[in-house]
């Protein structure tokens, strides 16, 4: 149990990295620094909860969320329901308005 959390804590932890320094990318559209850090913390929310699933494509998946809690998902899974299951945990997450699913089936070798 206390690796699980020790995991998950230091998962949280570096996926948060990029809110302590500046990151220069593509989101200068953004309304306020306030803005930018909740869907940065919706982000870094669902790819906490893909990667503490035990379906290890759903770690292989790409999250961006827009200035209005509209979240897209692109990448690749295993299987129509590894993809149905990242659609649901990014809708569960408090602030999310909408989900954008373009992740495609992608059968491992």
């Amino acid at each position: 149990m206390n690796t699980k959390m020790l995991t998950t804590g230091l998962l949280a932890g570096a996926l948060m990295l990029p809110l302590a320094g500046y990151t220069a990318d593509g989101d200068s559209d953004r309304s306020s620094p306030k803005a930018f850090v909740k869907d940065s913390m919706i982000t870094t929310k669902i790819k906490a909860e893909l990667a503490e699933e035990k379906m290890s494509s759903l770690v292989h998946i790409k999250v961006d969320t827009d200035n209005k809690g509209a979240v897209s998902l692109s990448g690749f899974a295993g299987s129509q329901k590894a993809i149905d299951r990242a659609a649901a945990i990014a809708g569960a997450v408090k602030g999310v308005t909408s989900v954008q699913n373009n992740i495609q089936i992608k059968a491992d070798k």
